[in-house]
C-alpha cells in the first residue's frame, strides 16, 4: 500500500471500542482549538448512525459530526462525513454517499463494497483540508477489529494511506483499559501500529494517582506518548447523543417539582433524530417521561410525542406489540395532545403504503388513524434545511427535513408550517393531533411556548431556556474540561508529524 502525505496538520482519534468517547473528545478539541484561533474542521470517513443532520449543501451527515462542526464554528457540510450508514434492520442499512442516498445494503454487501468508497473519503478530506488549518479525524468502532481491516476506510485503512498520526482512546469506566490499549497494538500489523503516536484514558473516576502505575505500564508496553487522563465528564447529558446506543446516557426520568408540562415519549427500536427533544429536556418547566418496552404510559401526561424512525412500519408494529396504541387512543379520546415528527407523523395516519416494499414485506400497513392522512413510501429521499412560518402562531421556524415518503389527506388542509409557500404537516379537526416532517422545531423557543398553549398552560417566553445558548455553553465547558486534562499542545505538534511545513503556527 502506497502512503500519501498530508499537507494540512491532521490527527486522528481512534478507540479501543465503540462508545469510548471519541465523538465527545473530538467535539471538545474542535472547540478548544477554535478558541485558540485555529481554523479547525472535524472529519469522520464513515459513520453509522440514525441520528442524522441536514447540511447547508443539501445532504445528511451523522449528528456527531454536525455537533463537531458547530464546535468548530463552521456550517456542517457533507465533507465532514462522506460515508454514512443508517441501519434499517439487523441486517440492512441505507448507504449515504456524500450526503445522498445511494442504496440499501446488507452488512456483507457493504464489506465487499467499502474499499471502493475510499476515493469519496479522500476527496472530501482534501477539500476540507484546503480550507482549514487543522483537521481532527474521528474513527469508527475499533481498529482492533482486524477481521474488518481489508478495504477499511474508517480507521487504519484511512490513517495508513494518508500517513495520519493517530491517538488511541481507551475507556477506563468499562474496566480492562490497560489490556484494551496494549492489546490493540499487539493485534495490529506493523504498518498500522506505526501510525499510533499517543493514547488518552477517558472517563476516569476517583484518585488519578492510583492509576500512575497503569499509565506507566501502557507507556512501557506500547511506546506511545501519554496525552491525558480525562475525568468522567458529568455534563455529557447536555450534549446531543451520537446514536441510540447512547440513549441511556440521556434518557432518564428526572422529575422536576416546578414542571407544569408532562410529555411522554415511547422509545422504539429504530428511533431516529432523537435530538429533536434536546431543547425540551433542558426546560425546568417540562417533565419528559421515556416509555420503554414493557412499560405503560404514566398518568396525568399532557402530550404524547412520537419521534422519527428509520423503519416506520417496523416501529409501528413494535408500538402495537407493546399495547401503546391503545394507550395513545385513550389519551387522545380524553382530549390529550398527540404530536408526531417525521416517522411519528406517518404512524398517526390511516395507512402507510409501501408498494416497493422498501421498509417491510407488506405493501400496506394500517396506521394509528388519529390523522386523516395516508403515506406512500418511495425511493425519493428529501434532505433539506428549511425556514418558514408556524401557521398557528405566525412565528418564524427553522429546521430540516430528512425522510422518504409523501403524506397526503384531508388533515393536510390544516398544515402546521408554511415553507416557501409550500405547506407541511397536518392537524386534526379537534386541534389535538399534529404531524410534521420538520425536525428541529423545538429549537425555536416560540414552538415550546406553543406546546404550553395547546395544553391550556401559560408560560413566559423569558422562562424558556434557549437551547442553542445552552449548547454553546456546554461546548465551552467541555473545551475547558479537556484543556485541563489533555496535553493539547503536544496533540497540535503531533498533527504536523507528516508534513514538511511545520511553521504554520509559529
Amino acid at each position: 500500500m502506497s502512503k500519501i502525505s498530508t499537507k494540512t496538520p491532521t490527527i486522528m482519534f481512534q478507540g479501543t471500542g465503540s462508545s469510548v468517547g471519541k465523538s465527545v473528545i473530538v467535539a471538545g478539541l474542535c472547540r478548544l482549538f477554535t478558541r485558540k484561533g485555529i481554523s479547525v474542521a472535524p472529519f469522520k470517513p464513515q459513520n453509522m448512525s440514525n441520528n442524522a443532520a441536514a447540511t447547508f449543501d443539501g445532504g445528511e451527515i451523522g449528528r456527531a459530526q454536525a455537533l463537531q462542526a458547530l464546535a468548530s464554528r463552521m456550517e456542517p457540510s457533507i465533507l465532514n462525513n462522506p460515508i454514512l450508514l443508517k441501519p434499517q434492520s439487523e441486517s440492512r442499512s441505507q448507504l449515504i454517499i456524500n450526503g445522498k442516498l445511494s442504496k440499501s445494503v446488507t452488512g456483507y454487501e457493504y464489506q465487499k463494497l467499502k474499499g471502493s468508497l475510499m476515493s469519496h473519503v479522500e476527496e472530501a478530506y482534501h477539500k476540507l483540508a484546503k480550507n482549514h488549518q487543522l483537521i481532527l479525524v474521528e474513527g469508527a468502532g475499533s481498529p482492533a477489529e482486524i477481521n474488518l481491516r481489508n478495504g477499511d476506510i474508517a480507521n487504519m485503512g484511512f490513517a495508513t494511506k494518508l500517513s495520519i498520526p493517530t491517538v488511541m482512546i481507551g475507556d477506563i469506566d468499562r474496566g480492562g483499559v490497560i489490556a484494551s490499549l496494549v492489546g490493540t497494538k499487539v493485534v495490529l500489523d506493523d504498518i498500522d501500529r506505526n501510525n499510533i503516536v499517543g493514547f488518552i484514558i477517558n472517563k476516569f473516576r476517583g484518585d488519578p494517582s492510583l492509576f500512575d502505575n497503569g499509565i506507566d505500564e501502557i507507556k512501557n508496553r506500547t511506546k506511545w506518548q501519554f496525552l491525558g487522563l480525562i475525568p468522567f465528564y458529568e455534563n455529557i447529558s447536555k450534549l446531543p447523543a451520537e446514536d441510540s446506543h447512547d440513549l441511556d446516557k440521556i434518557l432518564y426520568n428526572k422529575s422536576q417539582k416546578e414542571a407544569v408540562l408532562n410529555i411522554a415519549i415511547p422509545i422504539l427500536s429504530k428511533i431516529s433524530n432523537f435530538d429533536d427533544i434536546d431543547p425540551l429536556r433542558v426546560q425546568k418547566n417540562i417533565n419528559i417521561h421515556y416509555v420503554r418496552p414493557g412499560d405503560s404510559f404514566p398518568k396525568k401526561i399532557h402530550i404524547i410525542l412520537l419521534l422519527g424512525s428509520k423503519s416506520t412500519i417496523n416501529d409501528l408494529e413494535e408500538l402495537r406489540s407493546n399495547g401503546w396504541d391503545k394507550e395513545i387512543y385513550d389519551h387522545s379520546n380524553n382530549d390529550g395532545i398527540v404530536i408526531g415528527l417525521c416517522g411519528g407523523y406517518q404512524m398517526l395516519g390511516q395507512a402507510i403504503r409501501d408498494p416497493k416494499k422498501l421498509e417491510s414485506t407488506r405493501s400496506t400497513t394500517k396506521g394509528l388513524g388519529l390523522l386523516d392522512v395516508e403515506t406512500e413510501m418511495s425511493h425519493e429521499k428529501i434532505v433539506t434545511k428549511i425556514n418558514g412560518t408556524h401557521i398557528q402562531t405566525n412565528n418564524k421556524v427553522y429546521g430540516y427535513e430528512i425522510h422518504i415518503g409523501k403524506t397526503l389527506g384531508e388533515d393536510c388542509n390544516r398544515p402546521l408550517f408554511n415553507i416557501n409557500n409550500k405547506y407541511d404537516g397536518a392537524t386534526s379537526k379537534n386541534n389535538k393531533v399534529f404531524g410534521t416532517y420538520v425536525h428541529g422545531i423545538f429549537h425555536n423557543k416560540q414552538l415550546i411556548e406553543w406546546l404550553f398553549k395547546i395544553c391550556g398552560k401559560t408560560i413566559k417566553n423569558t422562562d424558556i431556556i434557549d437551547y442553542q445558548d445552552t449548547l454553546e455553553k456546554s461546548l465551552d465547558d467541555l473545551s475547558d474540561h479537556l484543556e485541563s486534562y489533555v496535553n493539547w499542545k503536544t496533540i497540535l505538534e503531533l498533527s504536523k508529524k507528516n508534513i514538511n511545513d511545520s511553521n504554520q503556527y509559529e
